[in-house]
């Protein structure tokens, strides 16, 4: 039995971001087993020896662990060039390369892409993401005249993630709007969005990927059964056709896929 090849992010910070980039990277090789673990704060040279004494651990059974790093510091990330492992420093290379081309020395301060310098941007998220979780899932809606776009889609399509995906990344106000029974039987678009056809966009996706999806959270019900599902999707795109709505297809796309179709629709 082949164990799973062990993916270790460092950071001095949350490691969000160094996360997001060594998935992205990995995604390229689907085939791969892997495990992930994050290693964040590590900010001295002693959190950094820890960090390295746990990858010789892991180094010891096959395959060697990647290690990928966002670490400024040069005393602490010489610690971690020393580990057994396969090592991709995704920060100081690049940090390198654009001091030589400034003519200027980096601060190489830990966190420095976290801190509060774009305090607009970030206030400008933070309100986005509390207006998408205040407007999800239909609720909300005496607020849609505030939104930058309006998801409409069935239950489980994809609407939710991607509203917060919008918020938190783009600072896109995102409402999120249900298709239920009720609005599938009526010719007209759902009250609650007639006064809001600007900013709809609607989310489809295969109705047997539905039924999978449903079927985890609900086995064996109404709800889940393929016909369910293939009735819902028909109904839902006989809407968007009818209203002129755009339409992105969640079946096969990640939430960043889905979010960046949305963000070029609004642009």
């Amino acid at each position: 039995m082949t164990l799973p090849r062990h993916v270790i992010v460092v950071s001095d910070h949350t490691g969000i971001t160094a996360e997001n980039m060594a998935r992205a990277l990995l995604a390229h090789f689907p085939d791969e087993d892997l495990t992930y673990a994050l290693r964040s704060f590590v900010d001295t040279p002693d959190k950094a020896q820890a960090v390295a004494h746990e990858v010789a651990v892991l180094a010891e059974q096959e395959p060697r662990p990647l290690l990928f790093t966002t670490i400024t510091v040069p005393e602490v990330l010489e610690w971690l060039r020393e580990a057994p492992a396969v090592h991709f420093d995704l920060l100081s290379q690049s940090v390198d390369r654009l001091e030589a081309e400034f003519g200027s020395q980096a601060t190489r301060l830990p966190g420095r892409f976290h801190d509060m310098t774009d305090q607009q941007g970030y206030l400008r998220r933070m309100e986005a993401l509390d207006f998408a979780l205040a407007t999800d899932d239909g609720v909300g809606d005496k607020q849609y005249g505030l939104a930058d776009v309006i998801l409409v889609g069935v239950s489980r399509a994809g609407k939710t993630p991607t509203s917060l995906f919008l918020a938190l990344n783009h600072g896109v106000r995102a409402s999120n709007y249900p298709l239920a029974e009720d609005d599938f039987e009526q010719l007209s678009l759902p009250r609650p969005l007639e006064a809001h056809r600007a900013k709809l966009f609607g989310l489809t996706i295969d109705p047997r990927r539905l039924h999978a999806i449903r079927t985890q959270r609900k086995a064996g019900s109404q709800y889940a059964s393929l016909e369910q599902c293939e009735y819902e999707v028909r109904r839902a795109e006989r809407l968007y056709a009818q209203w002129k709505i755009p339409v992105r297809d969640t079946t096969s796309s990640s939430v960043e896929e889905i979010a960046s179709g949305i963000l070029n629709y609004l642009r």
